[in-house]
């Protein structure tokens, strides 16, 4: 399982929300390159890149950072946030990110996602932020009145293969990730999923460790490794040891 860390963008800096709310927002980094130049250093393969402005806005307004990182840090980068035409994407892809998270539009613009899957595939990911079994849009301010396991099997029937699944009540915590929730969204959805919100101790990455087999591919860790409640060396070793010991029966040392 891959740990990965998250860099969300707004006005140009690396900040931090509480449960999304824009209204409460902590500074980390106005160089937000040089927090992915640090987070490679530490062993990162992939950074999650938000940029929140889009996805208040309902358009990219970080790109130029976004691209600056992708042509800077030799690091693979997943990036949503206001993700709204095929025109976008594909700018994303031609600057070298790897892969494109679809929140808002993939509930109000189902077309732009089977359009995106056709064409660029297992590149295409899309963002399921849940507040209490239900989906979250525009920038988590609105709640549909769908189940995100209705809209996660909506979008494997158009190919989506991967979904990124984040608690929106545990979002900036520092209180652990939700287990419940994930496992029961796993129970109604045979799909890929990399679990977001709450990581804070290696105990968590532990945890969410033991639904690798039932498809969790990845944690994404925000807050905690700016605040220093965890050490991403030490949590993408353990990823590492925790893996080993899923697919041999032991565990390595």
């Amino acid at each position: 399982m891959l740990v990965i860390p998250a860099i969300d963008l707004r006005d140009g800096c690396c900040v931090r929300l509480i449960q999304g709310d824009p209204h409460k927002q902590k500074i980390y980094s106005r160089e937000p390159v040089s927090m992915a130049k640090l987070w490679h250093l530490k062993g990162a393969q992939w950074l999650h890149v938000v940029d929140l402005d889009g996805a208040f806005e309902g358009k990219p307004k970080n790109m130029d950072i976004v691209k600056k990182i992708v042509r800077e840090v030799k690091v693979k980068v997943e990036f949503g946030g206001g993700v709204r035409s095929l025109d976008t994407i594909s700018e994303l892809m031609d600057a070298g990110v790897k892969r494109v998270i679809l929140g808002t539009s993939a509930v109000s613009q189902t077309a732009l996602v089977e359009k995106a899957v056709a064409k660029y595939g297992k590149s295409i990911a899309v963002a399921l932020d849940v507040k209490k079994g239900r989906l979250a849009t525009h920038g988590w301010k609105e709640v549909t009145a769908k189940s995100a396991i209705e809209v996660a099997r909506d979008m494997q029937k158009m190919g989506v293969r991967l979904f990124i699944f984040t608690d929106v009540r545990r979002d900036g915590m520092l209180k652990g990730p939700s287990i419940k929730p994930i496992s029961d969204f796993l129970r109604g959805v045979d799909a890929k999923v990399i679990a977001s919100g709450g990581v804070t101790r290696l105990p968590d990455i532990h945890k969410l460790k033991k639904l690798e087999r039932r498809g969790v591919i990845g944690a994404i860790v925000g807050k905690a490794l700016y605040s220093g409640d965890l050490d991403l060396k030490e949590a993408i070793e353990a990823g590492k040891r925790t893996a080993r010991r899923s697919r041999t029966g032991r565990t390595s040392r």
